[in-house]
């Protein structure tokens, strides 16, 4: 064989494989819907565990049959609790696919925040300029229906924590949630949630809670000592969100955004996280670490993928499921 023959053969080798990683990722692995399993031990002493359903980044078109029935079915579970951790649109008609995927759930006690997909709809980008930095907004997005999904998500009995937080009971434990509106787009807003966050604590407590810069107070005491369980919520898990969340004394924060890195390399992990997150902390359970205190967080690489970018490579769409124990337990 001729060297250039040689060229050649290697040339369509290269292509055939990279033609064969395409399909794979665009009609087999994107669509390999996976649920995992955490247990996180932050209940007090002596609670019976709750289930936690977390679901980010849908991205849901109304054509997506396989993905609303495969959540639908979630609600077999029978979790405590839903967290929604926003990017629920995909596209214009992306609600007819949410209500299919959703309506099983109606009556379970949960919280939602946004994402910038629940704004705006989908546009091309260069996937290339991932590498230069999170994603930048389209000049003229299309806007969706953010208020029909809304009214949507708080008739099913979600509660809403974009820039305010809240109180839910659950098998006789407290949960106290606070949560911002998407970081990736600008639109959190730390100091509104954290006076919301006080009233909630003053009316329990019957005091100013609000975090004052470099006082020790800001800290308070863990879950598992106050028999509330304080968890964070945001779309994109920024670190100086996840800095902020720690400092109002979080137990567990959930957070979505990233897609896991979306297309990652086995035995590296991923490429880029669309956001300032290390990159081994792109998706699952860790720990974040701030001045002194730490909390679990949860990062999930989502269910869905941009219309424009339909691929996922050993970066499965995934569901958790987070049973919380009580302190002191394995995790």
């Amino acid at each position: 064989m001729s060297k250039l023959a040689g060229i050649r053969t290697a040339a369509l080798a290269v292509g055939a494989l990279g033609a064969a990683t395409l399909a794979y990722a665009s009609l087999v692995e994107r669509t390999q819907f996976t649920l995992r399993e955490f247990t996180v031990p932050v209940l007090p002493a002596g609670s019976e565990p709750i289930t936690v359903l977390h679901l980010s980044d849908l991205h849901m078109t109304a054509s997506q049959r396989l993905k609303q029935v495969w959540v639908s079915e979630l609600a077999e579970l029978e979790p405590d609790l839903v967290v929604d951790t926003g990017d629920n649109l995909g596209h214009r008609d992306g609600l007819y696919g949410i209500r299919a995927a959703l309506e099983p759930f109606r009556g379970t006690p949960g919280v939602y925040v946004w994402g910038s997909n629940d704004y705006f709809g989908p546009s091309f980008k260069n996937p290339l300029r991932y590498f230069n930095g999170p994603s930048k907004a389209h000049k003229k997005p299309e806007r969706l229906d953010l208020a029909a999904l809304g009214d949507y998500l708080d008739g099913l009995g979600l509660t809403g924590l974009n820039n305010t937080a809240g109180v839910i009971e659950v098998k006789g434990v407290r949960f106290e949630f606070f949560g911002v509106d998407d970081p990736h787009r600008g639109f959190d807003r730390l100091d509104l949630m954290a006076d919301a966050l006080a009233e909630v604590r003053g009316a329990e407590e019957g005091l100013d809670t609000r975090p004052r810069q470099g006082s020790a107070a800001t800290r308070p005491a863990a879950g598992a000592e106050t028999g509330t369980v304080r968890i964070g919520v945001a779309h994109a898990p920024y670190q100086y969100v996840l800095n902020d969340f720690v400092d109002h004394g979080a137990d567990l924060v959930f957070a979505g955004h990233t897609h896991g890195g979306q297309v990652c390399v086995p035995g590296y992990g991923a490429l880029v996280t669309n956001c300032d997150i290390p990159r081994e902390q792109v998706k699952g359970l860790s720990t974040w670490r701030h001045k002194g205190r730490a909390a679990a967080l949860h990062v999930s690489a989502g269910l869905g993928t941009s219309i424009y970018a339909p691929v996922r490579f050993a970066c499965k769409p995934e569901a958790s499921l987070i049973t919380l124990v009580a302190a002191g337990s394995p995790s």
